[in-house]
């Protein structure tokens, strides 16, 4: 069996980044599903990213995995300190208007506000 960190180590020659490293790590101390789904993103955009192949935007794949494993924060002007994939999150959802309660109203102003927010959250 390949762990994962292996498979970033021999496709990244340069040096694995810390954060890819770290996505790496996470997939062995569980599964790529498990990852995926707590990162918001697919399992094929996991494996890409570990194998150094992913074509997208590794910028916000690199917030969202320093946030949910390795303990990145950032001050929200509406809620304070948070991990940076949960702003990440929450300025995705603040690209459409909802006022199904109280807090998401808060998030959509505040988010639209924030110089976090390139327009979009979620890139």
């Amino acid at each position: 069996m390949t762990h994962a960190i292996d498979t970033a180590r021999a496709s990244w020659p340069d040096g694995v980044p810390d954060w890819v490293a770290a996505l790496a790590r996470a997939c062995d101390d569980s599964s790529q599903s498990a990852v995926a789904r707590r990162l918001g993103r697919s399992q094929a955009l996991i494996s890409q990213v570990i194998r150094g192949k992913y074509p997208g935007n590794l910028t916000a794949v690199e917030e969202a995995v320093r946030g949910a494993f390795m303990g990145a924060t950032v001050e929200c002007p509406a809620l304070g300190t948070m991990p940076s994939n949960v702003c990440q999150a929450w300025r995705h959802r603040a690209r459409d208007f909802g006022n199904s309660n109280p807090l998401r109203v808060t998030m959509f102003r505040a988010c639209n506000r924030c110089p976090r927010n390139a327009r979009g959250g979620r890139e």
